[in-house]
C-alpha cells in the first residue's frame, strides 16, 4: 500500500451471500475476509440477511457481549439485528439483520428511490422485494451503527455487492456523504439475461442498448437499479476485464477499478493428508459409477468433472456434454474416462437402489436403471442433461469408453450418495472442465487448480483472461490449465478442444502429469487474496478521496 493512498478506519460490507452460501459471492468474500480483518482488527464488519429466523446458521456464531449497547438502541429504531462472528478464517463481525419488517413501507421506499434516483421498481417481481428490502435494512444498519459510535472524523466505506445491496448503497449515498460508497457488480443482470436466453453477447455488445434489453428480456427493475447505483457510487467495480466492457456498453457506466477474485488456500490440505484425501475421493466417485452401471472401473480411469451454477448454456454444460459424446469415438483416448456433472438440479431425492448397492460392499455387473443418474430429480422428463444424453443415446453403455454421471445435488457431505463435500471431493479429479460462455471470474477453475488438478476453461472467463495474462499467450494443459478460444458461434470448435486435450491427458506420461499438477498448485499461488488486495485498496482510495472532497465542500 503506497502511503499516500487514504485507508479506512471502517468498511461495512454488504452482501445477500454473507454468512448465506448460495452462490460463488460467498467464496469471494470468506476468502478475503481473514485480509481485511488481519488489517482492520474487527473494523471491517460484514452485513448479511438473517434468513435463518429461530434456526440456528451453520456459518454464524452469535456473541450477545458485542455492540450490546448499540443492539439496545437499534432495537428502539425498529432495527431487529444478530451480532456475532461469521464462522471463516479470520472470524470477522458479522450483522445479520431482519428485513421482513421494512416489507410493509415498500412501496414508499421505492418512492423515494425513484424520486432522488430515478430507479424504476415498477416492473419488479421474484427475489427484486426480498433484495431491496434487506438492503434497506442494511443501511439502517450502518447509519443507526454511524451515528452511535462514530463521527466524521473517521473514514469510513459501505461496500455493496450486487444488484441485491443497489437500494441501500443510494440510501447511504443521499443521506450520510460521509460515508464513501462501493459498488461491486459480479455479474451484470443484463448480460446475464442476454446470455441466458441464447442471444450472442459478445459480437454484439457494442450494438447493444442496455436499457431497450431489459425491457425486451424482462429485467428492467434489477437493470436499473444496478444502472442508477453504479452511476451515483464513489467507485463503481467488477470482478475482470471482461465484465468491465460488459459495464461500459450495457450500463454506459466505465468501472474505477477491476477487482480480481483472490482465494487463500487454507483449505487445501498438504503433504499426506492430500494423498490420503484424494485417494478417498477417487475411491469414492469410482464405487459410486460402478455400483450405479454395474461396471468396475479401476483407479488408471480418467475422473474428470464440471461444477457450478445450472446454468446450461451459460456454464457450458452443454458443451461439456457434447464434448464427452465426441470423445466416445475418439481413437487417440487411451483411458477409460468417466465424467461427472456436479451441479445442483431441482433434485428429489437420493436413489435407494444405489444407496443399497453403496451399503453392501458388493461388486455388480448390471447397470441400474438409469444409470446416468445419482439421485431422482422432482421433474425426471424435463432436465436439460438428461435430455441432451436421451438426444445423443448416452446411456453408458458396457462397451462405452466414456460414461458420463449427472450428480445434481449440492455437495455439503450430507446428500445421500457421495457424502463428501466439494472440496473434499475435487481433488480426485484428474481434470476439471469449466468450458463456459458467461463467467465475469471463475472460481471453479481456480478451486480446482488450487487442489493441484488441471483445468479446461475459456477466454470468456475472467480466470482464463488472467491465466493467459500470466503466461503472456494462450495458457496449456502442461502449464496447469488450457484456455480455450471461445466467441459467440465456436461451439463445435470448443467441443473438439476440449475432446483433443482430454484424449492428449489420457496419453501423458506419469511425469508430464506430475509436471502439470505442480503448474496448476504454482498458477493458483498467483491468485492469492495477498496479491490481489492491492486492488481493493486501490479502490478504497478512489472511494474516500471523493468523500473527502464531499466533506470539505
Amino acid at each position: 500500500m503506497v502511503n499516500s493512498q487514504l485507508f479506512p478506519d471502517y468498511i461495512f460490507e454488504s452482501s445477500w451471500e454473507v454468512c448465506n452460501k448460495v452462490g460463488g459471492i460467498y467464496t469471494v468474500l470468506s476468502t478475503r475476509a481473514k485480509t481485511l480483518q488481519d488489517a482492520l482488527k474487527d473494523r471491517i464488519i460484514f452485513i448479511g440477511p438473517d434468513c435463518w429466523r429461530e434456526k440456528e446458521s451453520p456459518y454464524f456464531r452469535e456473541d450477545v457481549k458485542l455492540f450490546k449497547d448499540w443492539k439496545k438502541q437499534a432495537t428502539k429504531e425498529g432495527i431487529n439485528v444478530k451480532i456475532g462472528r461469521w464462522a471463516i478464517p479470520g472470524e470477522p463481525i458479522a450483522i445479520l439483520v431482519d428485513f421482513l419488517p421494512y416489507f410493509s413501507k415498500k412501496n414508499d421506499i421505492y418512492g423515494q428511490l425513484w424520486e432522488l434516483y430515478q430507479v424504476d421498481s415498477l416492473h419488479a417481481y421474484g427475489d427484486y422485494d426480498e433484495a431491496s428490502m434487506f438492503s434497506y435494512a442494511a443501511a439502517l444498519v450502518v447509519e443507526s451503527f454511524y451515528h452511535f459510535y462514530l463521527d466524521d472524523t473517521k473514514k469510513v466505506i459501505y461496500h455493496g455487492n450486487e444488484w441485491m445491496t443497489g437500494l441501500g448503497l443510494l440510501y447511504v449515498n443521499h443521506f450520510l456523504p460521509q460515508i464513501a460508497t462501493i459498488f461491486t457488480t459480479h455479474a451484470t443482470s443484463i448480460g446475464r439475461s442476454i446470455a441466458g436466453n441464447n442471444k450472442p453477447l459478445y459480437d454484439y455488445l457494442f450494438a447493444y442498448n442496455g436499457d431497450q434489453m431489459a425491457g425486451e428480456l424482462n429485467v428492467q427493475s434489477k437493470h436499473s437499479i444496478e444502472k442508477q447505483t453504479a452511476k451515483y457510487v464513489d467507485c463503481f467495480t467488477t470482478v475482470s476485464e471482461i465484465t468491465a466492457k460488459e459495464c461500459l456498453e450495457l450500463l454506459d457506466k466505465p468501472v474505477d477499478v477491476v477487482l480480481p477474485n483472490g482465494f487463500e488456500n487454507n483449505f487445501v490440505p498438504k503433504g499426506a493428508t492430500f494423498t490420503r484425501k484424494r485417494k478417498e475421493a477417487r475411491k469414492r466417485l469410482l464405487d459410486v459409477a460402478n455400483a450405479l452401471m454395474g461396471t468396475d472401473l479401476g483407479d488408471d480411469t480418467l475422473i474428470v468433472s464440471t461444477s457450478g451454477r445450472y446454468e446450461f448454456r451459460n456454464k457450458g454444460i452443454d458443451v461439456f456434454i457434447e464434448a464427452m459424446n465426441r470423445l466416445l469415438r475418439d481413437k487417440d483416448l487411451n483411458k477409460n474416462v468417466v465424467a461427472f456433472i456436479e451441479v445442483p438440479g431441482w433434485v428429489g431425492e437420493p436413489r435407494k437402489d444405489l444407496m443399497e448397492r453403496l451399503a453392501s460392499g458388493k461388486k455388480y455387473d448390471t447397470p441400474l436403471e438409469v444409470c446416468e443418474i445419482t439421485h431422482w430429480l422432482n421433474n425426471m422428463s424435463h432436465d436439460n442433461v438428461l435430455e441432451m444424453l436421451k438426444y445423443f443415446d448416452m446411456h453408458n453403455y458396457k462397451d462405452d469408453r466414456v460414461k458420463l454421471i449427472f450428480l445434481p445435488c449440492y455437495l455439503t457431505g450430507d446428500d445421500g450418495i457421495i457424502n463428501m463435500s466439494y472440496y473434499d471431493l475435487v481433488l480426485g479429479n484428474d481434470l476439471c472442465i469449466y468450458p463456459s460462455y458467461y463467467e465475469p471470474w471463475g472460481y471453479t477453475p481456480l478451486e480446482s487448480i488450487a487442489f493441484k488438478v488441471p483445468c479446461i476453461t475459456t477466454d470468456l472467463s475472467g480466470f482464463g483472461l488472467w491465466a493467459n495474462s500470466i503466461k503472456g499467450d494462450y495458457s496449456e494443459i502442461e502449464d496447469g490449465a488450457k484456455v480455450i478460444h471461445r466467441t459467440d458461434y465456436n461451439y463445435s470448435e470448443v467441443a473438439d478442444n476440449i475432446k483433443d486435450t482430454v484424449a492428449k491427458y489420457s496419453n501423458m506420461s506419469a511425469d508430464e502429469v506430475k509436471k502439470a499438477r505442480q503448474n496448476a498448485d504454482k498458477l493458483s499461488k498467483k491468485a492469492l487474496w495477498s496479491q490481489f488486495i492491492s486492488y481493493y485498496y486501490e479502490a478504497y482510495h478512489i472511494a474516500l478521496s471523493k468523500a473527502e472532497e464531499r466533506k470539505q465542500k
